[in-house]
């Protein structure tokens, strides 16, 4: 065998590898977007596909299940002026691959600094005690919003949950007191109000004994049997 025909040998398995190169398997809940020459040509995928090598490119895959992205702020004010860090989760699933591919540089970057910003705005229209006491409804409005802004984008969001709200120790403090003070306080207005109706019945009973002498009398009488000393 001659050089030619080892040269050309070589060649056809060069050719063979690179058109074999183009074969691509994608699993059942990713998507794969093909640019040709440049220009998008569509959406392939689930299972086996061909992507011709050196004119179509895939810039990305696209898994199409729910995502968790957790984000954060930092320092933010409420609307009573209260610094908070807040963390947060979001759930979040593509639904629109032509979208997530041709609007949006990067839909996952992209998701997550709009849940970022959001958070910040909705913090700052609240006052500390709805973000404490009213998680579940500061998630459900998280949603709405970050949902429409990723909208364009082709992203979902399925729901946002407030994971855990830090604030400064000075102001945990205080907090603590001032619970520490309203269980004091419920505690006095209890015992007060159980006063007040043991004063409301011994002035009922006064009233039925003024009105039926023969009761005082036997009251007496039952009173003075039961302190009297039994005799051995």
């Amino acid at each position: 065998m001659d050089g030619l025909a080892i040269f050309l040998i070589f060649i056809l398995i060069i050719i063979i590898l690179i058109l074999l190169s183009g074969i691509r398997v994608i699993k059942e809940w990713e998507r794969m977007p093909v640019l040709r020459l440049g220009r998008y040509v569509g959406i392939r995928g689930p299972g086996i596909t061909y992507v011709i090598p050196f004119i179509e490119k895939v810039p990305t895959i696209v898994s199409t299940r729910i995502m968790t992205i957790p984000f954060r702020t930092e320092q933010t004010l409420t609307l009573d002026n209260v610094p908070v860090n807040v963390d947060a989760v979001m759930y979040c699933k593509p639904i629109d691959v032509e979208k997530c591919v041709l609007n949006v540089e990067n839909y996952l970057h992209a998701t997550q600094w709009a849940a970022q910003t959001t958070l910040r705005e909705v913090i700052g229209r609240i006052e500390l005690n709805e973000l404490l006491a009213e998680r579940e409804k500061v998630g459900a409005h998280l949603r709405e919003i970050i949902d429409e802004k990723t909208e364009a984008w082709g992203i979902k969001v399925t729901a946002v949950e407030v994971k855990d709200v830090i604030i400064p120790s000075v102001l945990q403090d205080a907090m603590s007191r001032q619970a520490q003070a309203e269980r004091e306080r419920m505690a006095r207005v209890t015992l007060a109000t159980a006063e007040y109706q043991a004063a409301q019945k011994m002035i009922e009973a006064a009233e039925l004994y003024e009105k039926n002498p023969k009761a005082l009398a036997l009251r007496s009488v039952s009173y003075t049997h039961l302190t009297l000393p039994t005799k051995a």
